[in-house]
């Protein structure tokens, strides 16, 4: 058995590598705990070694009702973009509350 390696699957493996070194660097300034350093660093292995095989999903994609792996991965794909997106805006409006308020407080004890 050969593994035919595909011109986006590359793409994938580089972006794969590119973002554990990315995690590295944010470690190495410690920006990261080592918790947080440790599930970055498995959740891109991951991601890499489902690149490299991504036959080992045929069962759950067949299952679910896709009927190529690379459907999966883009609904997949879409569904946690949007899902980031809006818990991204959760907390810019939280954290923009919380800054009116420090502001207004700040400008009543200035009076």
């Amino acid at each position: 058995m050969t593994l035919d390696i595909l011109g986006i699957q590359i793409l994938g493996i580089l972006f794969g590598i590119f973002m554990m070194y990315y995690v590295f660097l944010n470690r190495k300034r410690k920006e990261l705990t080592i918790k947080e350093y440790s599930f970055w660093t498995v959740l891109w292995i991951a991601f890499i070694l489902l690149t490299l095989f991504p036959q080992s999903l045929k069962p759950l994609v067949r299952s679910i009702g896709f009927a190529r792996t690379m459907d999966f991965f883009i609904v997949a794909g879409f569904m946690f973009l949007i899902g980031s997106l809006f818990y991204i805006y959760l907390l810019v409006r939280k954290n923009q509350k919380r800054l009116e308020e420090i502001v207004r407080r700040i400008a009543i004890e200035k009076k």
